[in-house]
């Protein structure tokens, strides 16, 4: 406590107030992904993703059915700070027998609403599933040539806007739904247009059933391009922003789905600037968006200065989206999502205000000064304060807990 104590003088000295930070940082939600604990594929039964999509990796111990995805959650959550969602695709359906996507409905997800409300999760996030399906072997869904396959997956995404406004109006907050779709070529494309312009539809119909904004926020997620689909995506950036601003919806922001030259914290501002939410998947890239667990470095960093200074603690919607088989999955869970609280803590504990006021009277030395003092001032000390506060392990404690967890259960799969 002593060092805390200390701490808090040294913030205060900038014009921080500690303990104001931990209490806010507490109530921002993070949506945390499914998909780490079992490698992306679901409770279908398959044997191989597709789509895009791929984990790389074979770790011993992946989850393959609710219980032991579950079971390996009740260990995640424990360890992590913090508001907490949990996010869901359409291929976690806890049934008896597969039910086709097209069909799914709430009550093929009651497992998982009776598990959020048993650990206190703030609500349930959701996402049709575009990949690993025999419909989905062209590579083009959405926006594929073939009606009989669009229709399908328009079918798909309506049952999926369906089960997440029952998700909200069940917990009392927005599910944020997200669709995101593989589509594209790996070579250049004859035609451009013409795909896009079948995405659009397709969307059209998807959206044209409402729902009470309380209980839903849709949005439609880019990307640059993907495994297979290196020449062209149907859904790129510039598609997906025209569409969900003419249409009063949301774009889901994913830092590893852009050119590695771009910074998704510069966006945040300008889509903060024209719509009500932001949506975010944050992972790590490592060249490509390969989805390495979220480190405490710069670009998470950066990100969550950006969501506090633009005032964004309840308009940017942050999920994680990562998955790595390389390494036990657990500790992978957990080290991005301590990170990712981690990388909150330090940008509320920033003076934004007092640097705003440097810059708007345009004293950059000062700024620049003051900037990189602030980053050797005992973070660590505020850390572990507000991990005993959450009651969940400071430093490195958490660790063991997943080793003994891996002895006695893992390794028995």
């Amino acid at each position: 406590m002593t060092e805390y104590k200390n701490s808090i003088a040294q913030y205060k000295a900038f014009g921080v107030d500690v303990e104001e930070a931990l209490s806010k940082t507490a109530k921002i939600p993070v949506s945390l992904h499914c998909w780490q604990g079992d490698d992306v594929r679901g409770f279908e039964g398959a044997s191989a993703l597709s789509g895009g999509i791929a984990t790389t990796g074979n770790y011993p111990g992946r989850a393959r059915d609710f219980d032991e995805l579950s079971e390996d959650l009740d260990i995640v959550l424990g360890l992590i700070p913090g508001t907490k969602k949990l996010n869901l695709h359409a291929i976690y359906a806890v049934t008896d027998k597969r039910i086709e996507r097209d069909a799914l409905e709430s009550k093929h997800f009651d497992a998982w609403i009776k598990f959020a409300k048993k650990h206190g999760l703030k609500g349930l996030d959701f996402n049709p599933t575009f990949f690993s399906h025999p419909m989905a072997t062209s590579g083009l869904t959405l926006s594929s040539p073939d009606k009989k396959t669009r229709d399908f997956w328009i079918r798909h995404a309506k049952a999926c806007r369906k089960i997440a406004a029952d998700f909200g109006r069940e917990f009392g907050t927005p599910c944020l739904h997200n669709i995101w779709v593989p589509d594209g070529f790996k070579d250049i494309p004859a035609d451009r247009l013409g795909p896009r312009l079948h995405l659009k539809e397709s969307l059209d119909e998807i959206y044209s059933v409402k729902y009470d904004k309380k209980h839903i926020t849709d949005c439609v997620e880019s990307k640059v391009f993907g495994i297979g689909v290196e020449a062209y995506t149907t859904g790129s950036h510039e598609f997906y922003m025209s569409y969900a601003a003419k249409n009063n919806i949301c774009c889901l922001l994913d830092n590893g789905h852009f050119h590695p030259t771009e910074s998704v914290a510069d966006k945040l501002s300008s889509l903060l600037a024209f719509f009500d939410y932001v949506p975010l998947h944050v992972t790590r890239p490592i060249r490509w968006d390969s989805d390495h667990a979220v480190l405490f470095d710069e670009e998470t960093k950066e990100i969550a200065k950006e969501i506090i200074r633009c005032g964004g603690e309840e308009r940017v919607l942050i999920g994680l989206d990562y998955f790595d088989a390389s390494i036990n999955r657990l500790v992978a869970w957990v080290t991005g999502a301590r990170n990712m609280q981690k990388a909150l803590l330090y940008a509320v504990l920033y003076p934004h205000e007092q640097f705003k006021k440097m810059q708007d009277e345009g004293n950059f030395s000062k700024l620049l000064a003051y900037g990189e003092e602030i980053k050797t001032l005992p973070f660590g000390f505020v850390w572990d304060e507000y991990c005993r506060r959450q009651g969940v392990p400071s430093g490195a404690d958490w660790y063991a807990i997943i080793e003994d967890y891996e002895k006695e259960v893992i390794s028995q799969r």
